[in-house]
């Protein structure tokens, strides 16, 4: 996991963050396997087109045909702070370390995820259109 300190700058400009946190597209491949992987925990409130993946979420959204909703650069802003859409959400801030309350010791000054870890399920998301 990364440390506060290696926390990229970024940019809101509108409804999402318009620039790779990576300055490079992700791994469309490994952001489905972190997607799926409940140590990510996208699967324990998400379902999706994942057939073979069994006790999916059914707390937030269906996954299937996000990138036909949502812009690479509105599913990035989502991943690094949901806060910024709906203050009372239940989804995490995977890229974001201030003004969080009530975080586990092993969290604290941390993001959930990586900039490498976001770009990858950007790029993993932004495949599903239907």
């Amino acid at each position: 996991m990364a440390t506060a300190d290696a926390l990229v700058p970024y940019a809101v400009i509108g409804d999402g963050i318009p620039e790779s946190l990576t300055g490079s597209p992700g791994d469309a491949a490994h952001g489905r396997a972190l997607v799926v992987d409940r140590t990510s925990t996208c699967i324990l409130c998400h379902s999706g087109p994942f057939p073979n993946v069994k006790f999916q979420g059914d707390l937030a959204p269906n996954l299937a045909g996000a990138g036909s909703r949502w812009s690479a650069s509105q599913l990035r802003l989502r991943l690094v702070d949901a806060a910024r859409f709906n203050p009372a959400t239940i989804m995490p801030s995977f890229y974001r370390v201030d003004g969080l309350v009530r975080v586990g010791q092993n969290w604290r000054d941390k993001p959930i995820l990586s900039a490498e870890q976001i770009e990858d399920i950007v790029a993993y998301l932004a495949t599903l259109r239907d």
